[in-house]
């Protein structure tokens, strides 16, 4: 015998498997860490700063020993990241400055859309919550591309009473903390924690770009007593690890708590190489820092988790870059990647799978002014400001010196011509910068 459903009973199961089909589509969450080198963290070998949190995230699913930053600072590496394209496609070369008949300068351009607008459109609650750096005018912030809520700094800032703060659920201003005991690592996985628990009928991104471990360095007492035996910047640079460390494992739990950890697409990488000068960051074995085109400059930290997507404690050794993280997260909620956004990089978990074969990208490249690199393969040509911009392009092995001392251009002329041509091609076909280098 056949049971009719009443009106009422259709419209509360009705009502009911809208959430449920929503459920399928994972929760994604991008950690960036600013200013951190290659040598840093525990995933990468480093001993003398405790990171247990962001280690779990390559120790459930995969590091990436190439990862690497599709430019070599701040708001151009989130400006491709956001956007799944080089950011010297759309003049976004450089940090300061400001667009020419922009009345609110500088920021990500208008013509660009999101990762934000990309998940929204799939159904996802949107949030970014840390240092935006991609422009602070009404038409710029995070709320105006793409993301339902903001929590943080348009740009670089102190970590304590920091005075470019934006929380778009009070305001959409720019407001000065004034709190002494406010510090944005903390706030941030506070607010993060939050909004997390707030997501329940719909899948969500969340954006969450610390900005530890970027200038100034400051940290708390409670953070600098768990390293009393380390001085100077180095204390301060660890206890700021610490904390952001601590800010991840908050977000996390929170995910686990919620029941989501094998429903959430996490990522976690670096936005360019460390400047080891001016914070202590480590590079690890690589030439070069923030600013160069050198490895140290571009290749980061990198790692990813999905629980029961991706096979716990895997090692991805083939270039990958940030370009990625849009693609991968579009098609792991179901979307399809239209061609005309012409995007740079390419869903992962294909390759992470096995299902393909070759590596996700032949060529990978770089300009930043006159500085400038090509890698195919394990040949990477270029030309860096520690060396000179004016010499001869230097040619590497990556895969015999990945330290990059050792210029093989008189051994591989060939090799320089095909690489330089390589570069020359795509050159040409990016945009001029929009402003200078400030």
């Amino acid at each position: 015998m056949t049971r009719l459903l009443t009106p009422v009973a259709l419209l509360a199961l009705l009502a009911g498997a809208v959430p449920a089909a929503d459920a399928k589509k994972p929760n994604v969450i991008v950690f960036l860490s600013d200013d951190v080198g290659y040598g840093e963290y525990g995933f990468q070998g480093n001993k003398e700063i405790p990171t247990p949190n962001i280690d779990s995230i390559a120790k459930n699913g995969v590091r990436f020993t190439s990862g690497y930053v599709a430019a070599t600072y701040c708001s151009p590496c989130r400006a491709g990241l956001l956007t799944g394209r080089y950011p010297t496609r759309f003049g976004h070369e450089f940090n300061a400055g400001g667009p020419k008949g922009e009345a609110n300068g500088f920021g990500l351009s208008l013509n660009e859309k999101t990762m934000a607008d990309r998940m929204k459109a799939l159904g996802y609650a949107t949030a970014c919550v840390g240092k935006w750096h991609l422009g602070g005018g009404e038409k710029f912030i995070a709320t105006a591309r793409g993301f339902d809520e903001f929590y943080g700094t348009v740009a670089n800032t102190p970590f304590l009473n920091p005075p470019n703060f934006i929380d778009t659920r009070v305001s959409k201003e720019i407001t000065p903390v004034k709190d002494d005991a406010f510090y944005t690592t903390d706030a941030y996985a506070a607010r993060a924690v939050d909004w997390i628990g707030k997501q329940k009928d719909k899948p969500f991104f969340l954006y969450l770009p610390f900005n530890a471990q970027h200038a100034p360095l400051q940290a708390p007492e409670k953070y600098l007593k768990r390293f009393p035996d380390l001085k100077d910047k180095r204390q301060i640079f660890a206890a700021m690890m610490s904390a952001m460390d601590d800010a991840v494992g908050a977000v996390l739990k929170q995910v686990k708590d919620m029941g989501q950890e094998e429903n959430t697409l996490i990522f976690f990488f670096s936005d360019n190489g460390g400047p080891t000068k001016s914070t202590t960051s480590g590079n690890g074995p690589l030439r070069g820092f923030k600013m160069t085109t050198l490895e140290g400059g571009t290749r980061v930290p990198f790692c990813m988790q999905w629980k029961g997507q991706i096979k716990p404690g895997t090692t991805f050794d083939h270039p990958i870059q940030n370009l990625d993280i849009l693609p991968t997260a579009v098609a792991a909620a179901g979307g399809k990647v239209d061609p005309a956004w012409k995007l740079d990089g390419v869903d992962l978990m294909p390759y992470l799978s096995g299902k393909e074969k070759a590596p996700p990208h032949e060529v990978l490249y770089w300009r930043f002014g006159e500085q400038w690199a090509v890698r195919k393969g394990d040949w990477k040509l270029c030309v860096n400001n520690i060396d000179g911009v004016k010499k001869p392009p230097a040619l590497y092995n990556l895969k015999d010196d990945i330290g990059e001392t050792t210029d093989l251009s008189d051994k591989q002329p060939e090799k320089v011509k095909e690489l330089k041509g390589l570069w020359d091609k795509w050159s040409a076909e990016q945009a001029k910068p929009t402003w200078g280098p400030g």
